[in-house]
């Protein structure tokens, strides 16, 4: 006769949920092809925490991308989103068109150095100035990673090539021109920076526009050497946090302990709070003059300067703009977005 021993085992425990229900394996997507050790796939890390953390519904989220390395990520997180990956540099267009069919929507958008700030910066300056409402990410390596490491145009002056080649062209700053433009939400971050990167990715998908994210984001191929300001070498000794950030979702309780004079408190659109533990020198990222001064210093200085540089609270977002009914204009029925045929006939009549 042979006796059932029951198992004494410790109990599986189950994954952790959010708020509505989900665990981080939900907020996944497929294995990552990228290079080991790619400051892409630490964004993507972050990016999953984020919305995981926020307690999004993945089928309420559109991602967008470009072409490149940092276009190839969409497909690395929130597997059950909508995704759209277009031509190089052209992001921007559908990310608006796709704002505009359903504004319902959460829009972020990945894009690289390459895509947005050479064949794609005029779709970029024209989705800023519009105010789209997305997380527009630049995962920012200095070099096209694709094509085998040539200087992008966000490459720093003095940097260097694997082959010893220097750049000599002025780098264009995409958090200056953001600002310029009137974007209303701009940081800096670091892919080795998961703490900072958490906080400025949840406050940047509260923000009613378009929140800018320039993310330097090494290149372990082609720009992890010495003589690269991309590197993760020169990112680690460089970097410099102008604030500690901590982010404060609407649905959780408010509570900050801190000493009087040492935090300001930004409030978002829904409610939601980004708090700033300001440093000596008090940055203000409210103050638009003092944001511009601060980048073009700390480019003079060769700091890498990370955080939240500017915020603009009180811009209309191009929905709101548009005057767009609350019915995403997608899910309106044929009956609402057709005229009836007397309409047509009055028309025609008129041009008679």
């Amino acid at each position: 006769m042979v006796q059932a021993v029951p198992n004494t085992g410790s109990p599986s425990r189950e994954p952790a949920k959010n708020r509505v229900g989900l665990t981080l394996a939900d907020y996944k997507g497929a294995p990552s092809t990228l290079c080991d050790g790619c400051g892409h796939d630490a964004i993507t890390s972050q990016i999953i925490k984020a919305y995981y953390e926020l307690g999004v519904q993945p089928h309420m989220v559109a991602k967008l991308s470009g072409i490149g390395c940092s276009s190839k990520t969409p497909a690395y997180f929130l597997s059950r989103s909508h995704g759209f990956n277009s031509v190089h540099g052209r992001m921007p267009s559908v990310a608006t068109g796709a704002n505009m069919a359903n504004h319902k929507l959460h829009m972020i958008g990945v894009s690289g150095d390459g895509d947005t700030a050479s064949i794609g910066l005029g779709q970029f300056c024209h989705l800023v100035r519009r105010n789209v409402p997305i997380i527009y990410i630049v995962e920012n390596n200095g070099v096209y990673g694709l094509t085998k490491g040539q200087f992008s145009a966000t490459a720093d002056i003095g940097s260097k090539q694997k082959k010893g080649n220097v750049n000599e062209m002025h780098p264009i700053d995409l958090c200056s021109l953001a600002i310029e433009l009137g974007c209303g939400f701009v940081a800096r971050s670091f892919a080795g920076d998961p703490k900072q990167l958490v906080a400025l990715m949840k406050a940047a998908a509260s923000h009613n526009g378009t929140a800018v994210l320039d993310v330097i984001s090494p290149c372990v191929t082609f720009n992890n050497h010495e003589g690269s300001t991309k590197s993760y070498k020169y990112a680690k000794e460089m970097e410099t946090p102008i604030h500690e950030l901590g982010y404060v979702p609407f649905f959780e309780q408010i509570t900050v302990d801190y000493e009087p004079g040492t935090v300001q408190d930004v409030e978002m659109h829904d409610g939601s709070h980004l708090r700033l533990k300001k440093l000596e020198h008090g940055y203000d990222p409210t103050d638009k003059q003092a944001a511009v001064r601060t980048i073009a210093k700390a480019q003079h200085d060769k700091m890498f300067l990370t955080g939240l540089l500017y915020i603009d609270e009180n811009q209309k977002s191009y929905p709101d703009m548009q005057n767009l009914v609350d019915v995403p204009l997608a899910t309106l029925p044929e009956s609402l977005t057709r005229p009836p045929k007397e309409a047509l006939d009055k028309i025609m009549a008129e041009l008679m």
